[in-house]
């Protein structure tokens, strides 16, 4: 596929808001790659990359293997992911700490627009296609009512939570952040994200050394998660794509209640820099909020949110024609 300066320029933006949505716990960077239009490019790039990207260098040399491969796609959108986590991360857990109603209330917005779109992309129902719709929303759901454990320092344990994790960041609906804090590794996780950026801010080798070797068994294990699910889903698409779109669409209902703005806490816990943020919640109604529920601006940024979505489908469908 032949493209331009700019498509790149796109798909890194694309990549910005999928590093910002994985960062948040409840909102998943496989909703925006789908939302965007380059899910499926995403996953079959991911499948297809292997020992053969060296095969076909030892034949074609390096510039065939990277085009051949598709490579550009790659760095150009996880180079929008990784600015977006090491940069946005900040801007995000500051929403979080401050205006977590208007944060929710605008993911709540996108998500629920993201299930009308997926839906929509369903071209025969049967009972299959139902009842896996109604399994994934079950599954989905009870995964956002799940205990956290505590935070692990076992570096096969980091290893683990990359595997995990990875899979549910490419899943639209699950949250990869989410499955961290669910086996205990997010607060973990966004301590060593911090540490990278001050080791880098301030030259401090020996910090920067301790989070790059932690990133790099996370990386060790989101690489095995990403190449193993990315057959699956790869497979699925081609075989069960209506299954596959079902199950994609309950996961993301089920996720709701996870992005739901009113919450009520039921226990606290500190985070890396020592703030007390929320442990366990548990989604309430606006008058049952402890606090003022702000209903009017919920409203508007779950329509913005929403809106966001119908934009961008347009500009997909226009692109099209």
């Amino acid at each position: 596929m032949q493209r331009s300066l700019k498509d790149y320029l796109v798909i890194s933006l694309k990549g910005l808001a999928m590093g910002a949505a994985d960062v948040v716990p409840g909102v998943s960077g496989g909703t925006i790659a789908f939302i965007s239009g380059i899910y499926e490019e995403l996953i079959a790039t991911i499948n297809t990359l292997g020992f053969s990207f060296f095969k076909v260098w030892k034949k074609e040399g390096f510039i065939s293997s990277w085009k051949t491969h598709n490579l550009s796609f790659l760095l150009a959108l996880f180079t929008g992911i990784a600015i977006s986590i090491l940069s946005l991360a900040k801007l995000i857990k500051w929403l979080l700490h401050h205006e977590p109603l208007f944060l929710w209330s605008f993911f709540f917005g996108l998500v629920l627009a993201s299930i009308l779109y997926i839906g929509k992309q369903i071209s025969s129902w049967n009972i299959k296609v139902i009842l896996s719709l109604i399994l994934a929303g079950v599954l989905s759901y009870f995964l956002t009512i799940a205990e956290p454990i505590a935070s692990p320092d076992s570096l096969w344990y980091l290893l683990f939570c990359g595997f995990i994790a990875i899979i549910a960041m490419i899943l639209p609906g699950v949250s990869g952040a989410f499955i961290l804090l669910i086996l205990g590794a997010y607060q973990v996780f966004i301590g060593i994200l911090n540490q990278l950026r001050e080791g880098l801010f301030t030259m401090n080798l020996e910090i920067l050394w301790q989070a790059i070797y932690k990133l790099a068994i996370i990386g060790i294990g989101a690489i095995a998660g990403l190449k193993l699910f990315s057959k699956i889903l790869n497979w699925m698409f081609s075989n069960h794509k209506n299954v596959t779109l079902a199950i994609l669409t309950g996961f993301m209902i089920g996720s709701l209640n996870k992005i739901w703005p009113w919450k009520k806490v039921i226990s606290w816990r500190t985070d890396s820099a020592g703030l007390e943020v929320p442990f366990i919640e548990k989604s309430v109604l606006p008058m049952n909020y402890d606090g003022d529920a702000q209903l009017m601006w919920v409203v508007l940024f779950v329509v913005i949110g929403f809106c966001i979505i119908l934009l961008l489908e347009r500009l997909a469908t226009k692109k099209e024609h």
